[in-house]
């Protein structure tokens, strides 16, 4: 019996599986990675442990030192289960824009969490800033290690097991994989990890119709928790990915909705997102091919949003 040493020996080795019912005939099969099968329900907790081990390793943060971030969520809340397991205080500055039950699990995990008010729950370039401004500050106190995920070196390395992961669980057959983009660290792991193993893997990378900044558009509010900040991260560059596609808010609901009711996937909007660009690539590809993709994270961080309101 495989014994597991400690929490954080449950991040990773997440499933693959088949979309069976919203990819068309004659497409080509789309696999996505379900990431919510990790500990915070989030591909996050890959990113949060690689950039506290990366900061503990060069004496960037000191064991009585303090965690500070600014977050979305689903970082503040992998965060918080990081340092939960190897003992670190956490401050997150987050908002009301993103969903209650992220941040609540937060401070579930012993976060302390500082709100931004947002401009009617809507994610805009404004806010995000604000956020990096009030977690800058707070971080010049001392023993404060300030994580910065638009910028740290280590967090693009949390997700190259991720795509060796998928080569594997796919049976080495992977054409082009696809996913959202927020601070780019997740793509440009797996794309760096993809293209050793096979350089003729395609990149697709998505972001919200409302604020295309990748592809040279206007910034925009927009709803889809955890990307499209309204600006282009620092680490990206025009050769990161082969395509950029574009989803809407409302498109990346109707497909998340669509997931739960039809594939039992329950995910989050940018989960909706991805899939949408998959099969938009799985059409081109044709039969055949193999696309990939990411559950980003688990419904369950919905259930107070819009996205899963129902009326009684």
């Amino acid at each position: 019996m495989d014994i597991n040493l400690g929490i954080l020996d449950s991040i990773g080795s997440t499933p693959l599986i088949e979309l069976n019912h919203v990819v068309p005939a004659g497409y080509a099969r789309v696999l996505v990675k379900v990431e919510s099968q990790n500990p915070t329900g989030s591909m996050k907790d890959r990113m949060a442990r690689a950039v506290l081990a990366g900061a503990i390793s060069r004496g960037l943060l000191a064991a009585d030192g303090t965690v500070v971030e600014y977050t979305g969520g689903s970082t503040g809340t992998s965060l918080a289960f990081v340092c939960a397991a190897l003992g670190y205080r956490l401050t997150i500055v987050t908002s009301d824009a993103f969903s209650l039950e992220k941040r609540n699990h937060m401070r579930a995990l012993g976060a302390a969490v500082i709100e931004i008010p947002s401009e009617g729950g809507r994610t805009t370039k404004a806010l995000i800033q604000k956020m990096i401004a009030r977690a800058q500050e707070i971080s010049a106190a001392p023993d404060s290690y300030f994580v910065d995920q638009f910028n740290n070196p280590d967090a693009a390395a949390g997700y190259v097991p991720m795509a060796e992961e998928i080569w594997v669980q796919s049976g080495q057959t992977v054409d082009a994989f696809v996913q959202s983009v927020g601070t780019a660290q997740c793509l440009t792991g797996v794309a760096a990890a993809f293209r050793q193993l096979n350089d003729q893997v395609q990149i697709v990378a998505v972001e919200p119709s409302e604020s295309p900044v990748l592809a040279g558009g206007a910034a925009g509010p927009h709803k889809i928790e955890g990307v499209g900040p309204g600006f282009v991260p620092p680490i990206w560059t025009d050769q990161l990915a082969d395509e950029i596609i574009p989803v809407s808010t409302a498109d990346a609901k109707d497909m998340t909705r669509r997931l739960a009711r039809e594939e039992a996937l329950f995910a989050g909007t940018s989960t909706g997102a991805n899939v949408l660009a998959a099969i938009q690539v799985a059409g081109r590809l044709g039969a055949g091919h193999t696309v990939a993709t990411v559950a980003c994270d688990s419904g369950l961080k919905y259930l107070s949003t819009d996205l899963y309101a129902f009326a009684e």
